[in-house]
């Protein structure tokens, strides 16, 4: 009974995706990707479009426009991050709250946003310790969903440990991130 959620990269996968998933996510990197979208939005499936690192938030408007004129409402906007200089993301909270007036769900992508890429060694590195303040942030916004990877033992993780959450710790986060949106 969990919905789960994969990205798809090219618009002949959509279809066959569409098969065992609950929700098609588009990458950020091709998140203006016209024939992806359409693709997506023609399995009748939610779409998940993921922020450009590169892209204002006003973009995203045209990315969700596409999936509506293809036959398809159930659209999530997702806030990922921008790129800060060459090895760091940044978030501008600001994003969640424009990207919700255009009156779509927009999720935070907590742990990819905690990425430093290009750090040097070849493998993308992160800032794990952030991720309790991030999400607590992005919840005092008002965001409608969080997204946070996670992991038995992130130091083994096959891809994206170094911004992962350990498992042990994901029941107290989420506890405390839902005591403080019943709060607000």
């Amino acid at each position: 009974g969990v919905p789960t959620v994969t990205d798809i990269h090219e618009s002949h996968e959509a279809e066959m995706a569409a098969e065992y998933v609950d929700v098609l996510q588009i990458p950020a990197f091709l998140f203006r990707q016209t024939e992806l979208l359409q693709a997506a939005a023609k399995t009748g499936k939610v779409v998940n479009i993921k922020k450009g690192q590169f892209a204002a938030s006003e973009a995203m408007k045209f990315a969700a426009t596409k999936v509506e004129e293809a036959g398809n409402s159930q659209v999530m906007l997702t806030e990922r991050g921008n790129m800060f200089g060459y090895g760091d993301m940044i978030v501008d909270y600001r994003n969640i709250i424009w990207m919700k007036e255009m009156g779509y769900p927009v999720i935070m992508d907590v742990t990819h946003s905690l990425q430093q890429p290009n750090n040097g060694s070849g493998v993308t590195g992160g800032l794990p310790m952030l991720i309790e303040p991030m999400a607590k942030a992005a919840v005092a916004v008002g965001v409608d969903g969080l997204f946070i990877e996670t992991h038995p033992d992130p130091s083994t993780a096959l891809s994206d440990g170094a911004n992962m959450l350990p498992l042990h710790k994901m029941e107290e986060l989420l506890t405390k991130l839902l005591r403080m949106r019943e709060s607000l």
